[in-house]
């Protein structure tokens, strides 16, 4: 009973922590477009992750027993997530948001679930998805298109955005996946302030390299300021630790799935606060970003019984109780203690 009691504080808890990180990253958006209306994106992207990445590391210096890298694997594992989570990402993102409205940003940037299975499939062993999970890619990207499809007379800089974003996506996959690959691993807080550091380095270069103004030449409007503050400390500081923690819970490809409510985030806020509207084939796409989402969920069930199987192939016993989903797939599958570098050897 205390088993089963403990599974579902632990699925409340993973679905608290989802739904704040949809809301945390569905806003952002329109912060990013706020304060793009006076800050050059590459310095706006870095400024964010200076501030970040030091809120961070300053409270891993004083709760974490290890608060940096000391070994060459996890020196190699802050610097991928640096460059791929938070640099290649943030440097496309920001700048192909320049091109396009706030809700068409998260609504391509959630093209992420749609990749993240494919860089799942070349690079872990554990991570698939049943015809389910495959029926519902297909169907959350079908709703993906619906919204995002340019209206008659866009202009040829909003095909460029919308490419930009597809890239950036396309590096958040890889570099989230790429990590759960990588056999190092770091406590929460000094892993993700390295990466938001190693990532705020790389923006900063890529600033000065294409001739961005610089603080100095900048205007440092209220609105700028909120937006970057918000950005730094809720949607970063706070949002990363939450989606990397559920990314360690329960896998590269549900964690990912996040990105199918933020678009819906997005176009609310984007309503409420900057009058965007939502049109009927919006509704009708979140409608099948929707479905996507519960028909990839679904297929974690296959999942967790295959695990099942292959423990019980192995002599090993199952407690004879109801296991769901995420319990069953646990059994192979175990969460890692965050407060321990750990090895998949563990």
């Amino acid at each position: 009973m205390l088993q089963i009691v403990t599974q579902n504080l632990i699925q409340y808890r993973n679905l608290v922590l989802f739904a704040l990180l949809s809301v945390f990253w569905g806003s952002s958006f329109v912060a990013i477009s706020a304060g793009l209306e006076t800050l050059p994106p590459l310095l706006f992207a870095a400024v964010r992750y200076d501030i970040a990445g030091a809120i961070l590391l300053g409270y891993a210096i004083v709760a974490a027993e290890q608060w940096r890298p000391t070994s060459v694997s996890e020196w190699v594992l802050v610097t991928v997530g640096g460059l791929f989570v938070i640099g290649i990402h943030y440097a496309l993102s920001f700048v192909g948001q320049t091109y396009v409205t706030s809700g068409v940003a998260a609504i391509v940037l959630s093209t992420t679930p749609i990749l993240t299975p494919l860089f799942a499939w070349l690079l872990l062993t554990d991570e698939r998805i049943g015809i389910s999970g495959v029926i519902g890619t297909v169907v959350g990207l079908f709703g993906i298109v619906l919204i995002a499809a340019p209206e008659p007379g866009a202009s040829e800089g909003t095909a460029i955005g919308v490419v930009l974003l597809v890239l950036s996506a396309a590096s958040f996959a890889f570099g989230a996946v790429l990590l759960k690959r990588l056999p190092a691993r770091m406590a929460l807080a000094p892993s993700q302030a390295w990466m938001m550091l190693i990532g705020a380095a790389m923006l900063h270069g890529l600033s000065l390299g294409f001739g961005e103004p610089q603080f100095r030449a900048i205007a440092w409007t209220p609105v700028a300021v909120v937006s970057l503050a918000y950005l730094a400390i809720v949607a970063s500081a706070i949002g990363f630790v939450i989606y990397f923690d559920l990314l360690d819970r329960i896998g590269a490809i549900e964690a990912s799935l996040v990105n199918y409510a933020v678009p819906i985030v997005a176009a609310v806020v984007g309503w409420l606060l900057l009058g965007e509207s939502i049109t009927p084939a919006t509704v009708l796409g979140f409608a099948l970003i929707i479905t996507g989402f519960v028909l990839v969920k679904s297929g974690r069930i296959f999942a967790g019984i295959v695990a099942v199987e292959a423990r019980l192939s192995r002599g090993y016993a199952v407690e004879d109780e109801f296991l769901d989903a995420e319990a069953m797939a646990s059994i192979e599958a175990p969460a890692f203690d965050d407060s321990r570098p750990y090895h998949a050897d563990d």
